[in-house]
């Protein structure tokens, strides 16, 4: 895996340190909006996307919309941003406020916000996005060339520390959150039509070409203090969307050959029974394919091998199930309905003898198994199998429901599913800074995280209408990007889906 900026689990650490014995909820929960919990029937002439034939579970449904609540309750209602995580004191996740952007339009779908609701919060983000402060300051910044810092404080939006880097991929993750809205609100009104209006700005502001200092790759990251980061994003990872719309650019494309570039890195091996690109964590099999629909479509690569991106990451849940099954270390818990390995919070940073066996765990990591790089402590994310519904839907809903029956009484609250938990760290004598410890029962996660939230609730929705899917296959930038990347086939090549400089024709 690539060495990623540690960020993340050094801001995490130092929010569980000033959050120690304090369980009050972020300011931004203060002061949120309350959810309307029930169904608003839209105006007969609104032209909504059609309603779903497919019905979830009930269970599965339930999750759903405690998950979007998440983000609607959360947010903080006068700029639109997004906690990393709830309830604990937290920045922002600039991924997470692009998860939320996107979590909204399923909102309005669903019957849980009204459209006029979903299109000013969405407004008031976008608004505060264009406006925030952008330059190469150390301090007071919110980001440059276009690009956001990765996380910001709740209140200014600015920069949260000095360690926080601009972030190539949460700004991708951000940005795509922006143009599904912009291709969602697609009336002839003047709101609907500022919100297409600043995400087609938003996203030509970027500057791609800056962002590679070694090009064709993509930089991950870049400080005031200190310039670019050593590391380039490469292949297989969640960069794909990146890639895609730095490629599809109309103002600061990324040059010609960062695609292939990319995928020249891949690993295609065998693990646990299935061939596949191999990436450890389920997050990068999971995080493009919120807002790109890979059915059916093929670069190069993958049309030598014979498969697909959604058939790849259906092999690579498989893996991971079959590895839970098989058990090799020997974790408490594990089995056929019970896996999931991905990025999320865990117990503690100590190594504790566990039957005889000195065991590694960690506090917020990457986790995950493939054939060339492994990492588990026994910490299992419910969003590892919650995301995948799309992928393999026989073995993900026996998940959802064993994890919710077995570990609901300490995992489940009142959105949805807490982060991870771990049944093998019983362990009452550390500390534990990101959940408890139940005895007799393990370690669970006390908070819930953006960037786990939002792909439970989208990928959920994709596996229930295709919305995020049928949005962005009419996005000029996505279309342009998998062409250049050598994209063809499927609703590629079919006749009439376009696009419009990332604006939504008429539904």
């Amino acid at each position: 895996m690539s060495p990623r900026p540690a960020s993340r689990a050094v801001a995490t650490l130092l929010l569980a340190a000033l959050a120690a014995g304090c369980g009050s909820p972020s300011s931004a929960r203060a002061g949120g909006e309350p959810a309307s919990p029930a169904r608003v029937v839209p105006s007969p002439d609104t032209g909504e996307v059609p309603a779903p034939t497919r019905v979830l579970d009930p269970l599965v449904e339930e999750l759903q919309h405690r998950t979007f609540r998440w983000f609607w309750e959360t947010a903080n209602p006068q700029n639109g941003l997004v906690p990393d995580r709830w309830p604990a004191p937290s920045f922002s996740s600039v991924a997470a406020v692009g998860f939320g952007l996107s979590a909204y339009l399923v909102g309005v779908e669903r019957g849980w916000v009204s459209r006029e609701e979903a299109r000013e919060r969405v407004l008031v983000t976008l608004r505060f996005l264009w406006n925030a402060p952008q330059g190469p300051a150390a301090a007071g910044m919110t980001g440059y060339k276009g690009f956001f810092y990765h996380f910001l404080d709740m209140e200014t939006g600015k920069r949260w520390g000095k360690d926080v880097e601009l972030s190539s991929i949460d700004t991708t993750l951000c940005l795509a959150g922006a143009l599904s809205a912009g291709l969602y609100f697609d009336r002839d009104d003047p709101a609907e039509a500022e919100v297409r209006d600043l995400a087609k700005r938003l996203y030509e502001r970027v500057d791609w070409r800056w962002m590679q200092p070694r090009p064709p790759r993509v930089a991950m990251a870049w400080l005031p203090e200190t310039g670019f980061g050593p590391a380039d994003w490469h292949g297989y990872d969640e960069s794909m969307v990146l890639y895609l719309l730095a490629l599809g650019s109309p103002t600061h494309p990324a040059t010609d050959g960062a695609w292939e570039t990319f995928v020249s890195t891949y690993k295609w091996a065998e693990h646990e029974g299935q061939t596949y690109v191999n990436f450890a964590p389920l997050f990068g099999h999971q995080f493009s394919h919120v807002w790109i629909d890979f059915r059916g479509i093929r670069d190069v690569f993958l049309r030598e091998k014979g498969i697909d991106y959604f058939e790849n990451s259906r092999r690579a849940v498989l893996a991971q199930r079959a590895y839970a099954i098989r058990n090799p270390e020997g974790f408490l818990g594990y089995g056929p309905d019970v896996w999931g390995l991905s990025a999320c919070d865990g117990p503690a940073d100590v190594t504790r003898t566990v039957d005889g066996k000195a065991r590694r765990f960690v506090t917020y990591g990457a986790r995950g198994v493939s054939s060339f790089w492994s990492h588990d402590d026994g910490t299992i994310t419910p969003m590892a199998a919650a995301a995948s519904l799309p992928f393999a839907p026989e073995v993900v809903l026996p998940a959802i429901r064993e994890m919710k029956r077995l570990h609901g009484e300490h995992l489940w609250g009142e959105y949805g599913f807490f982060d991870a938990f771990n049944p093998t760290f019983r362990f009452t004598d550390v500390p534990t800074p990101l959940g408890k410890v139940v005895p007799e029962a393990g370690w669970y996660a006390t908070n819930y995280l953006g960037i786990d939230q939002g792909p439970i609730v989208l990928m959920l929705e994709n596996q229930r209408s295709g919305l995020l899917w049928r949005l962005m296959k009419r996005s000029a930038p996505i279309r342009e990007g998998l062409r250049r990347a050598g994209f063809t086939g499927g609703w590629l090549e079919e006749d009439g889906a376009r696009g419009h400089g990332g604006e939504a024709t008429t539904r």
